[in-house]
């Protein structure tokens, strides 16, 4: 269903292209004085997908947050990816999602029944996930603003951090990029339907089967791929790591009407965000063209994820992924520390 005053045009920014820049958190958050908990796995100073927290020898909590204003008009479907990607940084981490609340901001010229949507969408995917929403707090405000505050389990031994890329792994995405792109320009109604449905799809796909699958192999790290773009996360899981990643740009899945949007010019502003936070450490080979490594900075809304396994697993565990992902794709490799943290070739 489609609202009279249509979402999108109720938010200045849409989806995850409205999360601060990476770097501007980095300031925000230097030298708060913080408790030592030696439970405490993951914390904000780690760059990490969710917080981590110890709970007995074999279980850890995993929670996060995530919402952002619309980035479709169909509110249903709006919560339907709001939610998804709210729970994606809890697979990121190896767990699973299991309690979730509500986080909402509605506009006081927004119908009682588009509210509605937007909170069966969040809760159909809840359900699909596994997770149940028990509660939640809504305010009233300028712009529609919905996600969720996620909570999850896993084993102690089991968490998955984006700083544990080894020398000699492999790295695979699994889902494409482009969003941003293709959504910004849907704005002027340069996208055809059928495309903006497929990118919709995939907003408001869970990674649940690709959590389920890389558990079953020894990925030594993962982020999701969202805001801050592959090369912004991929920065940050270099960093992290220590390591050097090599990207080979020809092998990274996108969707390929991104691509002329690109050389128009026509991206996000959250990718000249991600540009200005990554590309210190980004070295570009020649043929790496410019709409090329726009798409590697745009802002993806319910990414996929980015995993780093041993280099002889990852044939096997991309085969298994792409049985119900057929997109996923290796996209690269880690080495030992080089001079940039990014290297993108053809």
């Amino acid at each position: 269903m489609e609202t009279e005053v249509k979402l999108t045009k109720l938010a200045a920014c849409a989806g995850c292209g409205a999360k601060v820049g990476a770097g501007t958190l980095v300031r925000m958050l230097e030298g708060f004085e913080t408790h030592q908990d030696p439970r405490l796995i993951v914390g904000y100073d780690k760059s990490d997908d969710a917080s981590v927290y110890a709970i007995s020898d074999t279980v850890a909590l995993v929670q996060t947050t995530d919402f952002f204003p619309p980035i479709v008009d169909d509110p249903f479907l709006y919560g339907q990816i709001a939610a998804a990607n709210a729970m994606s940084d809890v697979y990121a981490m190896g767990a699973e999602p299991k309690l979730a609340l509500n986080i909402m901001c509605i506009p006081e010229r927004m119908e009682a029944a588009t509210v509605q949507e937007i909170l069966r969408g969040g809760y159909a995917k809840a359900y699909e996930a596994g997770a149940i929403i028990t509660g939640g707090h809504t305010i009233h405000g300028a712009e529609p603003i919905y996600g969720l505050a996620v909570s999850g389990f896993v084993h102690p031994k089991a968490v998955l951090k984006n700083c544990g890329a080894r020398p000699g792994d492999a790295l695979i995405l699994t889902k494409p990029l482009g969003v941003g792109i293709l959504t910004t320009a849907a704005k002027a109604d340069l996208v055809e339907q059928p495309v903006l449905e497929r990118v919709w799809r995939q907003m408001a796909t869970l990674n649940k089967t690709a959590r389920d699958i890389m558990v079953r192999y020894p990925v030594h790290s993962c982020t999701d791929v969202t805001g801050f773009a592959l090369l912004g996360h991929s920065f940050e899981m270099a960093q992290g790591s220590g390591c050097s990643i090599h990207i080979r740009t020809s092998q990274v899945p996108f969707h390929a009407e991104a691509y002329p949007l690109a050389e128009m010019g026509l991206i996000p502003a959250g990718a000249y965000r991600n540009r200005d936070y990554a590309a210190r450490g980004v070295a570009a080979g020649a043929g790496v063209s410019r709409a090329m490594q726009d798409i590697l900075y745009d802002p993806q809304t319910s990414g996929g994820l980015l995993m780093a396994l041993p280099e002889d697993q990852a044939q096997a565990c991309l085969d298994e992924l792409r049985e119900q992902i057929p997109q996923a794709a290796i996209i690269g490799s880690v080495t030992e520390r080089l001079e940039q943290w990014i290297y993108l070739d053809e």
